[in-house]
């Protein structure tokens, strides 16, 4: 599965967080094009990011999290450069530590890892 391949599977599954990435999306991009599939996916860990915001029900999000860690281990790098740098890097952006505990809670261990591994390597930067 490429990317472009991801973006159609995840639209079909995910029809309702489908709709809020669209939303995000087309808020900062204006437009919905599948050849800028990266920066969608950025738009699906942004609408995530509004709902922990809300306070909605991280129980909404766990077969999100679960397609993503399986596409992670199944998928080729390409796959798994857009999942790690596209969604884990983004999401919990500008999120409480209270509003995202519960989304922490349920996300699979290695988008975990995934979004640790990342954070502790931007504190060098800030040494």
């Amino acid at each position: 599965m490429t990317v472009l391949d991801m973006y159609f599977d995840f639209r079909c599954r995910f029809s309702e967080v489908t709709q809020k990435a669209d939303q995000a999306h087309l808020k900062l991009w204006g437009d919905l094009d599948p050849e800028y599939a990266h920066s969608w996916f950025e738009s699906v860990a942004k609408a995530i990011n509004i709902e922990m915001n809300k306070g909605a029900s991280s129980a909404h999000y766990v077969d999100v999290f679960k397609y993503f860690e399986t596409q992670y281990k199944c998928g080729i790098d390409e796959v798994k450069d857009c999942i790690d740098v596209s969604f884990t890097e983004n999401l919990f952006w500008q999120v409480s530590a209270v509003n995202a505990q519960g989304y922490w809670q349920v996300l699979p261990e290695l988008l975990k890892t995934l979004y640790i591994d990342f954070h502790a390597n931007l504190s060098i930067y800030n040494s």
